[in-house]
């Protein structure tokens, strides 16, 4: 199973998109699962259910940073870097999906929703989140593949 099948089947198990997405990468980040759960819960929803930028998204993003991040705050070189790094996987993200924003993807308005449909079959083929979820995750990994292979 690919990493893109293991985000998926962690979201049809009750993961929001950000935990699906960042705990197929446990493995690599090296962080226990209930670590990573953890970490990674206030970001689903758009951050929460508000609809900003999506979850699977923000998953992604966690889990490179755990991978290629920087912590040597003095070198602005870095930051910059990193920075262009992580528009280049959303760039990816937002030219396959249309958008990196939950609201656009959904195809709804406004900011906040504060109560999510019970996840059901019809939950399910309504939502595109499982194929966002499996995009964000297959993103990173052919990024990490690429790497691995310069």
């Amino acid at each position: 199973m690919n990493r893109s099948e293991r985000a998926v089947e962690m979201f049809y198990k009750g993961c929001n998109c950000s935990q699906a997405v960042f705990c197929a990468f446990e493995d690599l980040t090296g962080f226990e699962h209930d670590t990573a759960l953890r970490i990674s819960c206030g970001f689903g929803g758009g951050v929460s259910r508000l609809r900003e930028i999506c979850g699977a998204v923000s998953g992604m993003i966690m889990a490179l940073d755990m991978l290629y991040g920087y912590s040597d705050v003095s070198d602005p070189r870095l930051k910059s870097e990193h920075y262009m790094l992580v528009q280049s996987l959303c760039y990816k993200f937002k030219e396959r999906a249309g958008s990196i924003v939950c609201r656009d993807l959904l195809g709804i308005k406004g900011s906040s929703d504060p109560e999510s449909p019970p996840r059901t079959e019809e939950f399910y083929k309504t939502r595109p989140c499982a194929r966002l979820i499996g995009l964000a995750a297959e993103i990173l990994e052919e990024y990490i593949s690429e790497r691995e292979n310069d």
